[in-house]
């Protein structure tokens, strides 16, 4: 025999033995590269069963931002026409607040009637941020007439159930 074809038989002999799954001394050959630790190790807080191979840090989707009403609302519902707001607000919601609420993650409560007050803006611009202070207020916006409504401040004003007047000279 020749020494190429004692190197011949090694080889078949070595790779007999690693798809056997053996590595010549009994023990299994490791998993190159190993599975994501999300799929071996789940935290026992998780009672659902992993849907199928996770991967972290792989090419899933980043989770949205939560939004600034995640968590719980107050809703106030003395008349029918409230009613009719609140429902109507919530099918104008963007589709990550709609999922936030399928998901339980966005709860509503139902608070006591309060008189309603008034967060006037003389002039300038009327952001989302001064549309979440009057939510909060359970308050109007009342505008004056120098001032400014941004298409984002409208659309959650909508969406929240604030009512907006417009002051005119």
């Amino acid at each position: 025999m020749s020494e190429r074809d004692d190197a011949r038989a090694v080889l078949r002999e070595l790779l007999a033995e690693a798809l056997a799954g053996g590595n010549g001394n009994g023990a299994p050959v490791p998993q190159v590269p190993a599975p994501p630790v999300a799929a071996v190790l789940r935290p026992s807080t998780w009672t659902a069963p992993p849907a199928g191979p996770e991967v972290i840090g792989g090419g899933a989707p980043p989770a949205a931002a939560p939004s600034p009403a995640a968590g719980v609302e107050h809703v106030t519902l003395a008349s029918d026409a409230d009613l009719d707001r609140f429902v109507r607000g919530l099918l104008a919601r963007p589709p990550e607040e709609l999922e936030a609420i399928r998901a339980g993650r966005l709860r509503f409560t139902l608070g006591a009637a309060q008189p309603a007050g008034v967060v006037r803006v003389e002039r300038g611009a009327v952001t989302e941020r001064k549309v979440d202070e009057a939510a909060k207020a359970g308050a109007r916006l009342v505008l004056g007439p120098a001032a400014v409504l941004t298409p984002l401040a409208r659309d959650k004003a909508r969406a929240k159930g604030i009512k907006i007047e417009r002051e005119t000279r």
